[in-house]
């Protein structure tokens, strides 16, 4: 596994920013620390900490964790085979009676309708009016949302043998849904590319089904969202004090539309600075500059 090299505020931050972008557990990766902060001025740091690290390489407890795997992936097998081998069983039967029908159809010289003016096609009609309707009609309460949400997340968890509690909140149309838990990292991925997924899944199980245009759901698992805001906020700080002292613009490292946000957010309140994006994704970045008159 190759490292990585983070560069952050402290040396905690740039651990966590660490094990954010590779998915992984503080247990199951390596990590490096290459240079520290040192002590300023009034008890201020100076520089910034950086680290590298990877993920752990396979270890004994790994190996159980795919035996246990697949294990439970012949055991599938096993069962699909045997209902592969219940599924040719019934299809020859199926042929066999179609194979029966067919002649005496011939005979009596009737023949089936076409598909087209079969039931199903007329049933698929009925659902498409009923959707245009739905997106038509009166707005879905935003708990009807939350709890829908929440038993889809409730049940994918379960299935997959994690322990987790789902939380939420709700501020007007602002749905807050966390998956509180341990060893959930599976769900968030490098950068947070499946937690992504998992939301995008969540509101087409919610928001799409029902119908609803107005709510905005977002999804955390882990606390993954709430420790990248707050590291990626102390890093922002940290640079427009950089900025603000030396007068240098800083250029930042791509970040997605989440994390740019994130930053924007933070230093529009510090005075002295301003931001802007340049580039297109997923290499934009993030450019700090002193603020005109500053």
């Amino acid at each position: 596994m190759e490292w990585v090299t983070i560069t952050a505020a402290t040396i905690e931050d740039a651990k966590t920013l660490a094990l954010d972008q590779l998915g992984v557990a503080n247990e199951d990766a390596d990590i490096e620390v290459l240079e520290e902060p040192k002590p300023g001025l009034f008890g201020r740091l100076r520089g910034e900490a950086t680290v590298r690290a990877r993920v752990r390489p396979t270890s004994t407890r790994d190996s159980a964790r795919r035996e246990r795997g697949a294990e439970r992936s012949g055991q599938r097998s096993g069962q699909r085979s045997d209902r592969s081998r219940g599924d040719r069983s019934r299809s020859d039967s199926r042929g066999d009676r179609s194979r029966g029908r067919s002649r005496s159809g011939d005979a009596s010289g009737t023949t089936r309708p076409p598909r087209a003016q079969r039931p199903e096609r007329n049933e698929a009609d009925r659902d498409d009016n009923e959707s245009t309707r739905r997106a038509d009609g009166p707005k879905v309460p935003a708990t009807t949302v939350r709890d829908a949400a929440t038993t889809f997340l409730e049940g994918l968890f379960a299935a997959a043998s994690l322990p987790a509690r789902v939380e939420s909140t709700i501020d007007g149309d602002d749905i807050e849904i966390s998956v509180v838990g341990e060893q959930l990292t599976t769900f968030v991925g490098a950068r947070g590319m499946t937690l992504t997924q998992l939301q995008d899944i969540t509101r087409v199980v919610s928001q799409r089904r029902l119908g609803d245009h107005d709510t905005r759901l977002r999804v955390d698992v882990g606390g993954y969202r709430q420790r990248r805001k707050d590291a990626l906020g102390r890093f922002a700080t940290k640079v427009a004090n950089d900025v603000m002292e030396s007068g240098t613009p800083r250029i930042l490292e791509p970040m997605n539309s989440a994390d740019r946000k994130i930053v924007h957010d933070t230093l529009a309140t510090v005075e002295g600075v301003v931001t802007h994006s340049e580039g297109d994704d997923p290499f934009r970045r993030v450019v700090v500059s002193r603020a005109p008159g500053a």
